[in-house]
């Protein structure tokens, strides 16, 4: 039976990974240690499960036993009663492991890059990337995450043409990446006299923050141009030379960053944009390698896609990838993320263990 043998599998690893945290080696090695703790901390849930469900298959089958060893009818109604109850837990434990089995996303505990760029509708779309760059800034308030503006490219009236952002707190990216692709705003514009109803439109691109291990880059295939910022005016445009605009020959992508007053700094800040754009570029094309039909409902990152509907006359937002709709508009535009992230978290789960 393969579920046994899995089961025994994570209980035989749990029970290693205990034994280990008390060994003398281990505890005098702390790098060792809280490396075994984690896995023991991550596993020990599921090992619970475990537990449970072998206990429940054992029920079973001493009851299968009963009934079909038996021939006292009160034995045997007794058993009837109890594997029919032991049945329905098993179901349950056995969902329940299902989720728990899906294999993790090793790049969800990462740190992530945000790049947030208006579309279609002018100085509207410009107003709404500002907005949106509200609500993420709220949301990872309330989780306790760190925010880093890394560039942006802000208008006279408050708004963004591009800004790009690193997020950084526990599980970042694993909360994060369902948020790319194009966000549609629809209401009246402050400069609208009629009352006229605009659509606008922004899009998302969620990436993974990438290391030196993850991408290599040459610093041969890459050409560094600086020159002056600019900007909206006044007292925050460089008078210096202290922009820089970055291209990665090979690829093409080319990345520039002028909010630091230092030229090494801005160089720092566009390296770490570029980084994070070729490692995603690397895993898209590993994607598109293993499955050219495979396309997930949830996650795929595509940017062209329409993912989501902000509607102010209504009050409304709706995810159209999994068809949710909420009329809490003004909550979710204030950070209010959670039942729309949790959400699509679990469609993506319930996508993976259907495959």
């Amino acid at each position: 039976m393969l579920m046994q043998k899995r089961l025994d599998e994570i209980l035989s690893r749990f029970r290693t990974l205990t034994e280990q945290m008390v060994d003398e080696t281990v505890l005098g090695d702390p790098n060792r240690y809280q490396v075994i703790a984690k896995e023991r901390a991550d596993l020990e849930h599921t090992a619970a499960v475990a537990e449970k469900l072998v206990k429940v298959y054992k029920t079973i089958a001493d009851d299968e036993s009963v009934i079909d060893a038996n021939e006292d009818p009160e034995l045997v109604e007794l058993a009837n009663a109890e594997l029919e109850e032991t049945r329905e837990v098993r179901g349950k434990l056995e969902k329940e492991m299902e989720v728990l089995l899906v294999p993790k996303d090793p790049s969800d505990s990462r740190n992530t890059l945000v790049e947030i760029r208006a579309g279609t509708g002018g100085e509207e779309a410009n107003l709404f990337a500002a907005d949106l760059m509200r609500m993420y800034s709220r949301f990872a308030e309330k989780r306790g995450w760190k925010i880093e503006t890394l560039s942006g490219a802000a208008t006279g009236i408050g708004g963004f043409k591009e800004v790009i952002f690193l997020v950084k707190g526990d599980n970042a990216f694993g909360t994060l990446k369902y948020e790319s692709g194009v966000h549609r705003v629809q209401r009246v514009p402050a400069t609208e006299s009629s009352g006229r109803i605009h659509t606008s439109a922004v899009s998302v691109a969620v990436l993974v923050e990438a290391d030196d291990v993850d991408v290599k880059v040459d610093p041969k295939d890459l050409r560094i141009d600086v020159f002056r910022s600019s900007g909206p005016g006044g007292q925050s445009v460089n008078t210096t030379d202290s922009a820089v605009r970055i291209t990665h020959v090979p690829s093409g992508l080319v990345v520039s960053c002028q909010d630091e007053k230092s030229q090494h700094k801005n160089k720092d800040k566009a390296m770490r944009v570029l980084r994070a754009r070729l490692l995603e570029k690397a895993q898209k094309e590993q994607e598109d390698e293993r499955s050219q039909e495979r396309k997930s409902q949830i996650g795929s990152g595509d940017r062209s896609a329409k993912i989501r509907t902000y509607n102010y006359p209504q009050q409304r937002v709706t995810d159209h990838r999994i068809n949710l709709t909420l009329h809490r508009l003004t909550e979710i535009l204030d950070g209010d993320l959670e039942e729309v992230v949790s959400a699509l978290a679990h469609a993506d789960l319930m996508e993976k263990i259907k495959k």
